[in-house]
């Protein structure tokens, strides 16, 4: 095993009850160790995400605090566990933790699942990498392994400036789809410069009326008569897939009766799929839209900017 010193303390973002962004705090916690199968990482970015503030309001997956949160990190590798071959100290990765259960990179080190990272291209900066993987990862795995999205085919993206929504369209067009997506006006013009081929303002338009005959219909906005209504856009045989997680049964039961499919997906760490992603950054086809970075003892203002729903790209946490 190749380690380097891993002893002492780090500074982390913690909370001791849920709710508001007021209730996240800066802690010291003791430097954690690689086990077997782990490295250690020393974090340089790490993205936020809406499940980043869920966690904190609701608790959601991660039960009562204290907790850590982050899922997404780029940085160095510190130190590697026993039986660790495909990362060595020094190398620069990045790449998902475990989702729900491995959050944590929202602090000065973190331990993860060696195979969960992959190295960091030279074309993305650690700001750029840890804006990326849990988007990037939840966009490959709706368009790419649950709808297998093929050249030609027509992909509706809702909320397509949003972290999730904006990798997702250049997915789409890395794989030669025809991409229309939803949002406001003002973001039409970042969206037409990361490919998308045609666009609707919600806020003009009902989505419903001006989009047909589509193959996939990537929901992230979620809501019954949302869902209904983006189900209505596929043609017969079409793939919807929700990363929002409510009452699948009666998704499904409606796809079914409209004669295509609905699925509903929880995002999930992926070798193979963040090298995937890392190659898509090297050829240029794939680079996050960065909406702010702050500081680490700023996560709170980091969330509550998130909050507002308002932001364009990814919101990173800046430890360089």
């Amino acid at each position: 095993m190749r380690q380097t010193e891993t002893s002492g303390a780090m500074r982390a973002i913690s909370q001791d009850e849920l709710g508001e962004p007021g209730v996240l705090k800066e802690v010291e916690l003791e430097r954690p160790q690689p086990g077997p199968g782990q490295v250690l990482v020393k974090v340089r970015a790490a993205g936020v995400n809406p499940t980043d503030w869920k966690h904190r309001r609701y608790g959601a997956f991660l039960g009562s605090p204290p907790f850590v949160l982050g899922w997404d990190v780029s940085g160095v590798i510190e130190a590697t566990g026993l039986g660790v071959t495909v990362h060595k100290p020094g190398d620069e990765v990045f790449g998902m933790l475990p989702y729900p259960h491995g959050a944590g990179s929202h602090a000065e080190y973190v331990l993860a699942p060696a195979r969960a990272l992959v190295r960091k291209p030279a074309q993305l900066g650690h700001v750029e990498a840890g804006a990326v993987p849990l988007a990037a990862l939840t966009a490959w795995q709706a368009l790419v392994d649950t709808a297998e999205l093929r050249s030609g085919q027509r992909v509706l993206i809702h909320a397509a400036a949003g972290g999730v929504g904006h990798l997702a369209v250049q997915i789409a067009k890395a794989r030669g789809a025809h991409v229309t997506g939803t949002a406001s006006s003002g973001k039409h013009k970042m969206l037409r410069g990361l490919g998308a081929d045609e666009l609707i303002d919600y806020r003009e338009s009902d989505f419903a009326d001006v989009a047909r005959d589509m193959d996939v219909v990537l929901d992230t906005v979620g809501g019954t008569d949302h869902r209904t209504r983006s189900l209505r856009t596929l043609r017969s045989g079409g793939t919807l897939v929700s990363i929002t997680l409510e009452e699948p049964e009666a998704l499904a039961e409606e796809a079914a009766r409209l004669g295509v499919r609905a699925e509903v997906m929880l995002v999930e760490a992926d070798h193979a799929g963040m090298s995937a992603v890392a190659a898509l950054a090297e050829a240029g086809s794939l680079s996050p839209v960065i909406a702010g970075t702050f500081p680490l003892a700023d996560a709170a203002k980091a969330h509550e900017v998130g909050e507002t729903g308002r932001t364009a790209g990814k919101l990173v946490l800046d430890l360089s």
